[in-house]
């Protein structure tokens, strides 16, 4: 299990700042999948998925998980099964760690992928 999966995202106004590039990049390995922005202000990550249900399904999923996190990422469905899913913290204008977290359950949650 991936450590950031156990821990809950801290609401925005106790994180302080957000992450240097670097100090964001320390932690891309944690979240295999998911790129970085060049300017290092947010991550996404590309699934196509098997069919549009599935996708809609997953869509699904990842927005329980935002709601128990209230940490919201943007997710974008096109060409009927293919999901872009983009995580920033944007009210600090950058990655903080709750990102992380959202990705790294994103990332344990189950998804019928085409084949």
């Amino acid at each position: 299990m991936n450590k950031l999966t156990t821990k809950k995202c801290t609401p925005c106004e106790g994180i302080g700042k957000a992450y240097t590039s670097d100090e964001a990049k320390k932690l891309m390995p944690q979240v295999p999948g998911w790129q970085m922005a060049a300017d290092g202000k947010s991550i996404e990550r590309e699934f196509s998925t098997k069919n549009f249900m599935a996708a809609v399904t997953f869509i699904n999923k990842i927005a329980a998980i935002a709601e128990g996190e209230d940490h919201h990422p943007d997710i974008h469905l096109t060409g009927y099964r293919k999901l872009e899913i983009n995580l920033s913290t944007h009210a600090l204008k950058g990655l903080t760690e709750n990102d992380f977290i959202v990705a790294a359950k994103i990332n344990e949650t189950p998804v019928k992928l085409k084949e």
